[in-house]
């Protein structure tokens, strides 16, 4: 092996190392901490979560110190805690999201792609009128009609997402439908619903997976919003989004209020689209 071949040999896999493996690992690691963190808030929250049930007149607005890191809000309770506990509710939000949308997308986008015929028309034609609305006007609407919840964000964001993963799968499930081995099973006289889930929908997650992980931080952001509007979580729920909206008059006085939710939404965003991306440049090499 001459020296340049060498060189090459050994920079090569580095590069991948540092470029997509690692990107990955960063994201991954980087959202576990918030997984973790929400996971253990009742056990590493300095302070109670009491929510909109208990006030503290006189530890109102205390900058950040000793006693409180994150300092305090309107009602003196602790803003630290109040991140803390406001993660396990977003993450709720956002496992919730991709898990519906996930589900009812995938499930539609398998159908239309391997049946195709008037089954995929229809899939797809109602797939079209949902994305024909911007996702964000569209769970606006939905928010506004029903009661301000986290459930109704949850219902509202669900709604507007799924058309994605179904147009998604039903590409990938069309280009599945066609290989020998799909062709070898119809020949053997294996039922279709069995072709689908053995053969069809394993080989059509990986690009949903990628996305999913991709988006992550896309309904963690419009759940925020939701709730900055008014229309997502309420007193006494602790989230992100109401944290911001709640602070934001005291930003220029009193920062820490509404600075320490406003990071951790940027955090776990910038997670989840630092794994998203780690994931697909992985896979598509």
């Amino acid at each position: 092996m001459t020296a340049p071949a060498l060189t090459t040999f050994r920079r090569t896999p580095l590069r991948h190392l540092a470029g997509v493996d690692r990107l990955a690992v960063a994201g991954g690691v980087l959202l576990g901490v918030v997984v973790l963190a929400a996971l253990l808030a009742p056990w590493i929250a300095p302070y109670p979560d009491d929510g909109g049930s208990a006030t503290h007149p006189l530890e109102s607005l205390l900058p950040p110190s000793g006693a409180h890191w994150f300092g305090t809000d309107q009602v003196g309770r602790d803003v630290l805690s109040r991140v803390l506990f406001g993660a396990r509710t977003s993450l709720l939000i956002a496992v919730a999201v991709l898990a519906i949308s996930g589900v009812v997308g995938v499930g539609l986008g398998v159908v239309a792609g391997y049946a195709g015929g008037w089954a995929r028309d229809v899939i797809m034609r109602v797939t079209d009128v949902f994305l024909a609305f911007p996702a964000l006007l569209l769970s606006l609407a939905l928010a506004v009609v029903l009661q301000p919840s986290v459930t109704t964000v949850i219902v509202a964001i669900a709604v507007t997402w799924w058309p994605w993963y179904a147009r998604l799968t039903a590409s990938v499930a069309a280009s599945v439908a066609t290989r020998g081995f799909v062709d070898s099973a119809r020949c053997l006289g294996v039922p279709a619903p069995l072709i689908v889930l053995r053969h069809v929908l394993p080989n059509s997650l990986t690009p949903v997976l990628v996305q999913l992980s991709l988006d992550g931080g896309g309904v963690i952001l419009t759940a925020a919003a939701l709730s900055y509007l008014g229309l997502g979580a309420h007193e006494p729920t602790s989230e992100w989004g109401l944290m911001v909206q709640q602070g934001q008059s005291l930003f220029t006085t009193d920062w820490w209020v509404v600075t320490f939710p406003g990071l951790a939404i940027l955090v776990t965003a910038f997670s989840f689209n630092v794994l998203g991306e780690g994931l697909r440049a992985r896979l598509s090499r």
